[in-house]
């Protein structure tokens, strides 16, 4: 029959307490100082030793392959594969410079010129007008380098009030955060001064500095080490806070903190093995300031306060468009290590850092700290890596993979999102590539969408909110339920269920179709129930008869209690009929004597 349904289309996730992975396998393990979200106010010249100073101890991996001397030009190689790494390090720091463009050499300079939070700015993308505007952010360093540039040093002062920004702005607890996570500890001098390890241009008359930023040379090396790089450090602190406050440009602004990075690399000032230090380091810091109780609501009230000023300025998606996120994705990866070859031990398990959760509480507000450490472990990079295996694991999170859920279902998962808190509490978008043995259960009055190729093979179930299949494997390879709320397919390709399809009588399944092909592939039986709600998309040459759903078994007697059509060309008058183990939605008319009812629609 063809009938009508209003169908809330709003999916919520829930999980309940010890719905996540087994703690074992996300206790944290601490560093020699201790654990560095309790012990980051360590960070003081008086501290010089990797035990007594969090900042230095959690870089302490550096000193496999360099071992500081008594002054910055007379430290070594630990031995001889270091120096292969060392050498590594250097060589790929003066090919950049010997290939950058003109391009990248502009944006270097003027990264190197101006505040980092001000350049991290960017990272908003199209809403970083707003951003600057309620900020108040400036500086006077133009966007055109001065012809002088190469002998004259610029120094940025910032905005009429000699700040980046201001505090009293409408976005001015998000400056504060932002200035916070910069704060008194957050210096990456004191590791600098420990591991004196010298800037590339001193190291090899190959590395060619950016002639702009000839002045910037300093003329006491002692005091200006390379390692970890101190650009990176605030660009990336800055970008973390920013995500904080909004998370919905997470990626995006993440990105823009490896950029600030990669063009120290750019500028000659740093080489790859600096600009991954100034990350690690960063990383923590950041998740320290976050986890402070003294910073508690001033973290809140930076994050409402950019929800509120942000959704005014425009109504951004969870995620960047496809094509923007997949090219993130891939330059922000090959960052994290540079293309070094994995020459330590190399079936390390993941360890999750004390705290890191925190720095993705708001961007996915719907898991529980333990599953957000699940998903740090789960996306974090494998071992083997130079300088990234700290006990602790701060240098293998991956926080542009995490941002995007879960790298495995290694467990029954349970999700649950609340429509009415709105924002990606209501809606977000998982884009990894799933596997596991585990499962996935949504529930709520929110929506999520799973885009990736997934390969976990627990199964799936729906029992609220709308769970949305954005890709052909987006649903794993086990079977599927839907006991209530919407399983939805907005794929252009058919979408798999590697094994049985079940719809419960409360149940909706949405299909989408676009031409000929098949919405919903079946691999086991499919029974239904509930409603079946079909959009045509706008625009699509709809044949006369079009396969909705194949299965290698429909159970006998299975129907849906309502069906409705939307999208549907002029005159096409639709009928649903069961070819054998196939759905057809057919045009009545067209058909006319020719065709009998089928049975189970």
């Amino acid at each position: 029959m063809l009938g009508v349904l209003a169908v809330a289309c709003t999916v919520s996730l829930i999980a309940p307490a010890g719905a996540s992975a087994a703690p074992s396998r996300t206790a944290p393990q601490p560093g020699a100082y201790g654990y560095f979200v309790d012990t980051y106010k360590t960070n003081t010249p008086a501290a010089t030793t990797p035990e007594g100073n969090a900042a230095i101890g959690v870089l302490s991996q550096f000193g496999n392959l360099w071992r500081p001397g008594s002054s910055w030009d007379n430290g070594v190689a630990v031995d001889a594969a270091a120096q292969r790494i060392l050498d590594s390090n250097i060589a790929q720091a003066a090919k950049t410079t010997r290939t950058r463009t003109e391009a990248q050499g502009h944006e270097a300079y003027l990264i190197d010129r101006r505040n980092q939070s001000y350049s991290a700015i960017a990272g908003f993308g199209d809403l970083s007008d707003a951003v600057k505007t309620a900020t108040n952010a400036g500086t006077t360093i133009p966007d055109e380098i001065p012809a002088d540039a190469t002998t004259k040093q610029y120094v940025d002062q910032g905005n009429a009030n000699g700040a980046w920004a201001d505090t009293d702005s409408d976005l001015g607890d998000v400056v504060q955060l932002v200035n916070t996570l910069r704060g008194d500890y957050s210096s990456a001098s004191n590791a600098k001064k420990y591991y004196q390890y010298a800037r590339p241009y001193r190291q090899s008359r190959d590395v060619q500095v950016l002639p702009q930023l000839v002045p910037e040379e300093s003329p006491t090396p002692a005091t200006d080490g390379g390692f970890p790089s101190g650009h990176t450090n605030a660009g990336y602190l800055s970008s973390l806070a920013f995500a904080y406050a909004y998370p919905q440009k997470y990626t995006e602004l993440l990105t823009e903190g490896s950029e600030i990075g990669n063009s120290r690399i750019v500028a000659g000032m740093h080489s790859p093995l600096d600009v991954m230090g100034g990350r690690v380091l960063a990383t923590a810091l950041a998740a320290a300031v976050l986890n402070d109780p003294a910073n508690t609501q001033l973290e809140q009230q930076a994050h409402q306060q950019a929800e509120k000023v942000l959704a005014a300025a425009s109504t951004p998606t969870a995620v960047a468009a496809d094509a923007d996120y997949a090219a993130d994705k891939a330059e922000y990866r090959k960052r994290l290590t540079y293309g070094f070859t994995r020459s330590g031990g190399k079936a390390i398990p993941a360890a999750v850092p004390k705290g890191a959760e925190a720095l993705l509480r708001t961007r996915l507000p719907y898991l529980s700290d333990d599953q957000i450490r699940e998903v740090l472990r789960t996306t974090a990079l494998p071992s083997g890596y130079p300088l990234l295996d700290d006990a602790e694991g701060w240098g293998r999170l991956d926080l542009f993979s995490a941002a995007s859920g879960y790298g495995a279902f290694d467990s029954p998962v349970t999700v649950s999102m609340d429509a009415a808190e709105k924002g990606l509490d209501a809606a977000d978008t998982w884009r990894n590539d799933i596997g596991g043995t585990g499962s996935l259960t949504k529930r709520g009055t929110g929506a999520l969408a799973l885009a990736g190729t997934n390969r976990y093979t627990g199964g799936t179930t729906v029992r609220g909110g709308t769970l949305t299949a954005d890709s052909a494997a987006a649903l794993g390879k086990g079977s599927v339920t839907t006991a209530s709320g919407t399983l939805a397919d907005a794929s252009t390709r058919t979408v798999r269920i590697g094994g049985d399809l079940t719809q419960r009588s409360h149940a909706t399944l949405s299909l989408s179709v676009e031409g000929r092909q098949q919405a919903l592939r079946v691999a086991g039986t499919a029974s239904f129930g509930g409603t079946l709600q079909v959009h045509v998309a706008k625009g699509a040459a709809l044949a006369n008869d079009v396969v909705l759903i194949r299965a290698d078994r429909i159970a006998t007697g299975t129907s849906f209690r309502t069906v409705r059509v939307d999208g549907l060309p002029a005159g096409y008058k639709p009928v649903l009929q069961r070819h054998g183990n196939e759905l057809h939605l057919v045009n009545a008319d067209a058909a006319g004597r020719g065709h009998h009812r089928g049975h189970g629609a």
